[in-house]
């Protein structure tokens, strides 16, 4: 007998010997669950290279930030990342940090003061600096004195990578026209 129809003969006894013992086997009666699909898995926010300080800020806002964005124009207001604590938040407002350096953009157009802000913020980050102040008027000269750099400003700076937060100015530095701004330091890696 050559290899190969020993080959074959030893597959056939294994079959015979398999289907034998199957005789005794019965299926399993019908089951009453359901088996569930797994779910898709939700996809991860995209992250922002913080290295990258050249890059336009994004038209839109993402809806978890819309909450804190959305305001009147007279209410006093503030944003802070994840992670960064209230009592930092209420340090910027006692004005722990000396303002570094100040921005005015009374009179400008939102494409304008869009551009002037991010110029701005890049700048001061490659100066290191830690508080700067952002004047956006409080838009009594404006269309119907809706102050359309208010809400804009708000939501341009809570995309920007390396704005920990920012909260309306005491009435020396401004109050409801401008803002104080909180950037990430030297070795912050939030």
């Amino acid at each position: 007998m050559s290899k190969k129809e020993d080959t074959a003969k030893t597959n056939n006894d294994d079959m015979a010997l398999f289907h034998e013992a199957m005789k005794i086997v019965a299926p399993l009666a019908a089951s009453d669950k359901t088996v569930l699909e797994p779910e898709k898995p939700v996809p991860l926010p995209r992250q922002i290279n913080p290295y990258n300080l050249d890059g336009p800020l994004s038209e839109t806002v993402s809806a978890a930030d819309q909450h804190i964005l959305a305001l009147d124009a007279g209410d006093e207001w503030s944003f802070s990342r994840p992670g960064v604590s209230r009592q930092t938040l209420r340090r910027l407002r006692r004005g722990v940090w000396r303002i570094r350096s100040r921005l005015d953009l009374h009179g400008l157009t939102q494409d304008a003061a869009k551009r002037h802000m991010t110029d701005f913020l890049n700048d001061a980050l490659h100066k290191q600096y830690r508080c700067i102040q952002i004047i956006h008027g409080k838009g009594l000269s404006s269309q119907d004195r809706i102050p359309v750099l208010k809400k804009n400003i708000g939501s341009w700076l809570a995309q920007h990578h390396a704005v920990l937060a920012f909260c309306q100015a005491s009435p020396e530095h401004g109050g409801g026209g401008a803002l104080m701004v909180l950037l990430k330091g030297k070795g912050h890696t939030r």
